[in-house]
């Protein structure tokens, strides 16, 4: 009887104890995140703004001031998809463990505070950007605030207000991994590189690529230019696009898309021009070898002198639940820049454009506000945005630039592998200058492209740039998508390209013969591939059969695929010298239909998915093709995850711009939203819909007009 009563006792003040932690963490946590009350100030401006959501959700913000349509785009942006901004400017704040206890957290914040970005920011905010662009960072942050005061269940007051600063530092947290960083320090850690699990929340790295293409009224069929943007980036997360139109009294009026926290457009049109990024891969990122005193760590070789360190502590701080734990890192810094130690010894990165990579929102705005090319090239030649082939076009010219801060590197060293960091010798510290770097501008053939391959073939003809003029220091890379390839054969095969021709080209299905899809894969295994079974030989048939195409109704492009997929991801995504034998994927790709469809001979589309929530739609297209798609296998489905995502094209008409787009999905990020997968139908019917620019247009297409926080 005893024995039970003391049983009970332990049992009641085991509950007890839970009870009391569990009042302690959920206390603490309404404590730590409360959110402040809206204030009238912020109301204020929201009077001031307009956001009119057309049938498809697509917010079209109409401000006084540029910062006035900002703080709506915040706003608008907020409303369907917070989370993601949130998460995103905790990031570039180095501040992601705070919202989530994770190696993703931990890693983010480490990298934050190895490369010093929070602390770039504050020293350079004020040096680096002009009034007019901090005028708009702070009307951005003003916006976010505002929602995050209205909305105080999805926000963290830990985190506000928002400065614009927090925006500003969010350029320079992200594309140096666009750059390839993530890359280059994953591999020294014996990681390799998978886009679809990335350790950091800003997987720029992970951009599958992107396809642009312009064509002057000189190869139009009815005189009118034309520019294809199609980024390819993942169809979720901080890179996913969104599509806004911007208005203001100031002459802002600017259609396009844009990432979750970032102020203004990226890549679209205005009333006189538009341009397209894709990413390109010179080498902008050095690993340095250091030679460490082995008897003093503090100190390393360089040139037969022994240097010390720049050594400090950045504190990283992770929410435990119950409390707050803030943890010291140790961080070293070398005439090179940022260390890290390894198993295979002590590295230092430098990382091209470091230090003045948040003026890079300066040179987007200056590129939003730009009324002709001369405006615009001005903007380019701050060279405050790292890296992107770039194509421009206006009714009058059609230009292409390989756009970087390319290193000007000492001969003698082999920049592409490991450098050695014990001489001062393979320190750059300068830059090609912008009007040097590989253009075209208005090429006899009357059309550019560029998707992802060499700037050496832009065009047909004459007007492509010179190779000899480039260092192999550079590490421009020459490699030919099948994308660009197509493109070549497609607008370069056709002298008059109609409207109806260009949507078609874009939207193109085909590998071709001289696609790396062929020689890497396919005609290795039909020459050289001796099949020691019926089976493999049943395997060989279906290839030898295959067009080409991938349509959805193709049934051999799915073992076509599945076989040169991890040869493409070797080469392009862990950057690779030593693919996959195709013999090995062919066998693997194989095993899998058979495991997952008891054939080989699948339709694609039964395989390949667009799935969102409820919506589950047949899929066609591929890796590396013009209508790209890229997939994550998941329950025997191949389900899209990034390629074709937002999509504008735009005419330059005599009499005006017009454009018509497409997204995945849709413009909001919350299931129950009806706008959730609303364009998903549309999307894999390869279907677009007119853009709408003036007020009058989207006042006969309105679902709802408000101010912000109505």
């Amino acid at each position: 009887m005893n024995t039970n009563n003391s049983w009970k006792r332990r049992i009641r003040y085991v509950l007890i104890v839970l009870i009391i932690l569990t009042a302690w963490i959920y206390g603490r946590s309404w404590w730590v995140k409360r959110v402040p009350a809206p204030t009238a100030e912020l109301a204020q401006q929201a009077a001031k703004v307009r956001i009119l959501r057309d049938e498809w959700g697509i917010p079209h913000i109409f401000g006084k001031t540029d910062a006035d349509t900002a703080f709506g785009l915040a706003y608008a942006h907020a409303e369907d998809d917070f989370a993601t901004i949130q998460e995103t400017l905790a990031s570039g704040r180095g501040s992601l463990s705070l919202l989530e206890l994770s190696k993703k957290g931990i890693g983010n914040d480490y990298y934050s505070g190895m490369f010093r970005i929070r602390e770039e920011g504050v020293r350079e905010y004020e040096r680096q950007l002009s009034p007019a662009t901090r005028a708009l960072l702070e009307g951005y942050a003003r916006g976010l605030t505002y929602y995050a005061m209205k909305h105080p269940n999805e926000a963290d007051g830990r985190l506000m207000p928002y400065r614009g600063i927090d925006i500003a530092t969010g350029f320079a947290h992200r594309l140096p991994m666009f750059e390839g960083l993530l890359q280059q320090m994953l591999s020294l850690r014996g990681e390799s590189f998978n886009p679809e699990e990335v350790v950091f929340i800003s997987p720029s790295s992970a951009s599958m690529g992107s396809n642009a293409h312009a064509v002057a009224s000189g190869r139009s069929a009815d005189r009118t230019a034309r520019l294809n943007v199609n980024s390819h980036q993942p169809w979720t997360g901080s890179v996913a696009w969104y599509e806004a139109h911007l208005h203001s009294e100031e002459g802002w009026n600017m259609t396009g898309g844009l990432f979750p926290g970032t102020p203004l457009v990226l890549l679209g049109h205005n009333d006189h021009l538009g341009w397209a990024h894709t990413v390109n891969r010179p080498d902008l990122v050095d690993t340095y070898r250091l030679e460490v005193d082995p008897s003093d760590a503090s100190r390393y070789r360089v040139d037969g002198q022994w240097l010390k360190f720049e050594e400090w502590e950045s504190p990283i701080s992770v929410d435990l639940k119950l409390f707050t734990f803030t943890y010291h890192a140790r961080m070293r810094e070398s005439i090179f820049g940022p260390v890290m130690q390894t198993d295979k010894g002590t590295f230092s990165f430098r990382v091209a454009g470091r230090g003045q990579l948040m003026k890079a929102v300066e040179q987007w705005y200056r590129m939003n506000k730009a009324s002709n090319f001369g405006q615009w090239q001005n903007a380019m030649r701050m060279q405050a945005i790292p890296m992107f082939h770039t194509i421009y076009t206006d009714a009058r010219n059609i230009f292409y630039v390989h756009n970087g801060l390319l290193p000007l590197r000492q001969d003698g060293f082999q920049y592409s592998g490991i450098v050695p960091g014990n001489t001062r010798k393979s320190l750059w510290t300068r830059y090609l200058p912008y009007d040097q770097l590989p253009s075209v501008l208005n090429p006899p053939s009357g059309f550019v492209q560029n998707c992802n391959s060499s700037p050496y073939r832009t065009t047909t003809g004459p007007g492509n740039p010179d190779r000899a003029r480039f260092s192999p220091n550079f590490g421009i890379n020459e490699r030919m998508t099948n994308r660009a390839i197509r493109s070549l054969e497609l607008f370069g095969g056709d002298t008059s390209i109609s409207m109806e021709e260009f949507f078609q080209y874009k939207f193109d299905r085909q590998y071709s013969r001289r696609a790396p899809i062929f020689s890497e894969a396919v005609d290795i295994l039909l020459t050289q591939f001796q099949p020691r079974s019926e089976f493999e030989k049943e395997g060989i048939r279906l290839l030898k059969s295959w067009d080409g195409r991938v349509d959805d109704d193709s049934r051999a492009a799915l073992l076509a695929i599945l076989t040169w997929r991890p040869i493409w991801r070797s080469i392009e995504i862990e950057l690779s010298k030593n693919p996959p034998d195709p013999v090995i994927t062919f066998r693997r790709a194989m095993e899998y239909l058979i495991r997952h469809y008891g054939k080989l001979d699948v339709p694609l589309s039964q395989a390949q998915r667009l799935r969102r929530g409820n919506v589950d739609l047949p899929l066609g297209g591929g890796p590396d093709i013009l209508n790209a798609v890229y997939f994550t296998e998941k329950e025997g489905r191949l389900e899209g995850w990034a390629g074709d995502c937002y999509i504008i094209i735009v005419e330059f008409a005599p009499d005006g711009v017009r454009s018509w787009s497409l997204h995945q999905y849709g413009e909001s990020n919350h299931p129950d939203s009806k706008h959730y997968s609303d364009q998903a139908s549309m999307f894999t019917q390869r279907l677009m819909r007119k853009t709408l620019r003036s007020e009058a247009k989207i006042r006969e297409h309105l679902e709802r007009e408000y101010h912000p926080g109505e």
